[in-house]
């Protein structure tokens, strides 16, 4: 009789698990979770993860541990979660190069985040702001245009290292000027600023926070955000629309993935806490101060955007011919 109750219990139990659920995932998680940030601290998504992280852990009810792996552009750091056990343990907070852009870069990666990541979702969207020196003779687009024009050659343009996403972009934005300007790249983006206070450089694509301090200054001038709407923080700067620059320009942004294989119903718990932190009004009001936009948990949706941009930067790269494993 006692062997028959204990049967109907488990019987029970398995019964109340979700179908097609495994025990151990309907019950995740229940350890820590170790979040892998493949750049040193301080970065756009580590800021954005402190904002979430209180959050987070009160939903899943675990700890997270962010693990710093930075080199060789993300890579380092990518690969390991790519190369993790599938069991929602391991996580990557990547930035737009890590999911998109250095596969096409680096011939020897060793691994193809679109294949072997499994997205959860988009957790901020870092807008560039166009920025020019305040030396340079020009209060809009239009006029920085005719100014490199007239000077090809003379003028150059920085960014936070050679193949990132504010690199490429300003590249195809000085390609789209039909302007003759020199790339120097700088370790990060405080040098370049620095830089582009000096007038080294003329032109940096970079985040709110970049020019946040400076613009209202006037030690520097922001020429256009590439956004669909004016960003909020900066409200008198155009749209690259209402600017009139080519769509040439695409915004820095940071995901969470996991290595391919996941169960979906840790994808979805994943997805669900996500999605109730950036809601949050305080982590908006917070990513706003931060130049942040907040993104969004659909990991079927972003997993089809990500594969649309892929091919975008890859023409992108292709165009440039930058390799940075040879």
């Amino acid at each position: 009789m006692n062997r028959k109750l204990c049967m109907l219990g488990i019987t029970a139990a398995l019964a109340w698990i979700a179908p097609g659920a495994s025990p151990a995932a309907a019950q995740y998680p229940d350890r820590p979770v170790r979040i892998v940030l493949p750049y040193a601290p301080g970065a756009a998504g580590d800021i954005a993860m402190r904002q979430l992280q209180p959050l987070l852990e009160k939903t899943l009810g675990q700890p997270l541990i962010v693990d710093y792996r930075s080199g060789a552009g993300g890579n380092i750091g990518v690969q390991e979660v790519a190369r993790a056990s599938p069991d929602g343990y391991t996580l990557v907070l990547g930035a737009t190069n890590n999911f998109v852009i250095n596969q096409y870069l680096y011939r020897k990666l060793g691994f193809d985040p679109l294949k072997d990541l499994q997205p959860i979702g988009k957790v901020a969207d870092v807008p560039s702001f166009i920025y020019v020196s305040a030396a340079v003779p020009a209060a809009n687009y239009a006029e920085f245009r005719q100014y490199a024009q007239a000077h090809p050659g003379q003028l150059n343009y920085g960014s936070p290292g050679t193949g990132t996403a504010p690199h490429l972009s300003a590249y195809m934005l000085t390609r789209a000027m039909q302007a003759q300007m020199t790339h120097i790249p700088y370790r990060g983006s405080a040098p370049g600023v620095q830089a582009l206070l000096a007038n080294e450089v003329q032109l940096y694509l970079g985040g709110y926070s970049v020019g946040a301090a400076y613009v209202p200054q006037h030690r520097i001038r922001a020429l256009a955000v590439a956004l669909p709407e004016r960003f909020a923080g900066m409200p008198d700067v155009p749209t690259t629309r209402e600017a009139g620059i080519p769509d040439v320009v695409l915004s820095n942004w940071w995901a969470l993935a996991a290595p391919r294989g996941v169960p979906q119903e840790v994808m979805q718990r994943w997805s669900r806490a996500l999605n109730a932190a950036l809601a949050d009004p305080g982590v908006q009001k917070a990513f706003l101060q931060n130049g942040f936009i907040p993104g969004r948990s659909d990991p079927a949706g972003f997993e089809r955007e990500l594969r649309q941009e892929s091919r975008k930067w890859q023409a992108i790269v292709k165009e440039s011919g930058i390799t940075l494993d040879d």
